[in-house]
C-alpha cells in the first residue's frame, strides 16, 4: 500500500484537499475530517482510472515534514 500526502486548505465554504503527486485529484468537505474522507475516495477513484487506461501509477514524491510555526 502506498501512502500519499494530501494538502488541506481552509476555503470560504469549508476545506479543500489535493494531492500534489496526482494532478487533478481534489476533494472538498465541510470539515477537515470530511475533506480527508472525500480525498481518500478521490485517490482510489483516480488510481483506478489510471490503471484502467494503462497509465503508470506515480510513486509518491511529496515528503511530509514537520510543521513550522511562524513568528
Amino acid at each position: 500500500m502506498t501512502d500519499y500526502v494530501i494538502l488541506i486548505e481552509r476555503t470560504e465554504d469549508g476545506y479543500g484537499a489535493w494531492r500534489p503527486d496526482l494532478l487533478g485529484c481534489v476533494a472538498l468537505g465541510d470539515t477537515v475530517e470530511d475533506a480527508i474522507a472525500e480525498m481518500g475516495d478521490a485517490i482510489r477513484f483516480h488510481l483506478e482510472g489510471m490503471r484502467e487506461e494503462g497509465l503508470p501509477v506515480p510513486e509518491p514524491m511529496t515528503i511530509r515534514s514537520a510543521e513550522i510555526e511562524a513568528v
